[in-house]
């Protein structure tokens, strides 16, 4: 017998294994924006951690943190990451998602999203947080991620977000150049646009929000019917996406490895029409806090719900106890009863 004809039928099996393996595989979509908070993500993709759960990842991105709740309530696709809005929380208060894990967190100690006054009102006396009573604040819109920092580094510096002029200027491009040109006095914004807009001097750096307020940013969420009915390969995701958060601390936390593989992978997703001499000075200053594996801070998911209903802006029902889940993940904190 001839070896190549003791040999094709094996290079066959293999073939159809193959195919049967491809076969078996769970599609998932995920709703994400090219922000390096979504990192993790990224890096469980690129890094084999999806696949190893057996797992076929298609992402969906996005240029707002809306659409990407959306996107999951509406089915379109099965999970995604973002930070918590007024929105995101009426949305989910209605039953359509479940929040998992976590996302960004803000920690003291750890740079996260930087406090900005413009070049105009430093020059007139701001400069310092406990100074920015009476000046004027931009932010996204009303309800924003934005608008819920102010109101905790207002709380924590000891002044009523009353004394703050808010100004929804609807994208964050509209919020950078009311900045640089003087237009309102202040600004929070994560720390990959902070520390380059204050190193050009095109602004001043007053503040961290994490010295006034650590806070659960955002987190890892999915449909209410992939919890109820795929619930198997809401697992599988979940430790694929621990797997990436793992690396990511090694990376950026605990120093534990070398950074350049990682954010080689990053700039395959963040800013990756720009050179790597330019993207990955970016991506390291965006670098925030993940707690290990995902663990949400639930209690400050509640603070935040109970804030924007006092402010009117999520709906009196809204329990968020009816929309995290803590079963895949062991969360960070409870809310205390």
């Amino acid at each position: 017998m001839r070896i190549s004809s003791f040999i094709k039928p094996f290079v066959a099996l293999g073939a159809v294994l193959a195919v049967t393996s491809a076969q078996a595989a769970e599609k998932v979509n995920v709703a994400a924006l090219t922000f390096v908070s979504s990192s993790p993500l990224f890096i469980a993709q690129e890094k084999g951690y999806f696949a190893e759960q057996g797992l076929e990842v298609d992402f969906k991105f996005f240029r707002a943190a809306q659409p990407v709740a959306v996107a999951i309530a509406s089915g379109d696709a099965d999970f995604g990451v973002t930070a918590f809005t007024a929105g995101f929380f009426n949305l989910a208060g209605k039953g359509a998602l479940k929040v998992i894990g976590a996302q960004l967190h803000e920690v003291k100690g750890f740079e996260g999203s930087g406090i900005l006054a413009s070049n105009k009102a430093y020059e007139a006396g701001l400069t310092s947080v406990d100074k920015l009573p009476g000046h004027s604040y931009a932010m996204s819109q009303v309800g924003s991620s934005f608008h819920y920092m102010m109101g905790q580094v207002a709380e924590g510096a000891g002044f009523p977000l009353s004394e703050i002029k808010l100004k929804a200027l609807q994208s964050v491009g509209n919020m950078i150049g009311a900045l640089k040109s003087g237009q309102v006095d202040s600004m929070i914004i994560v720390p990959h646009i902070a520390k380059p807009l204050a190193n050009a001097g095109a602004a001043k750096l007053i503040g961290w929000v994490s010295d006034y307020a650590p806070y659960q940013v955002g987190g890892l969420f999915t449909s209410t019917a992939n919890v109820e009915k795929r619930r198997s390969v809401t697992e599988k995701f979940v430790k694929a996406y621990q797997k990436g958060i793992a690396d990511y601390r090694a990376a950026f936390i605990d120093g534990k490895t070398d950074q350049d593989a990682i954010v080689a992978i990053i700039h395959k997703y963040v800013y990756k029409d720009q050179e790597a001499a330019k993207a990955h000075p970016k991506i390291r200053n965006g670098a925030m806090y993940i707690e290990a594996d995902g663990r949400l801070d639930v209690a400050d998911v509640y603070k935040q719900v109970e804030w924007y209903r006092e402010k009117g802006l999520v709906d009196a029902s809204v329990d968020a106890g009816s929309f995290v889940d803590n079963s895949f993940i062991k969360p960070l904190t409870m809310p205390k009863k």
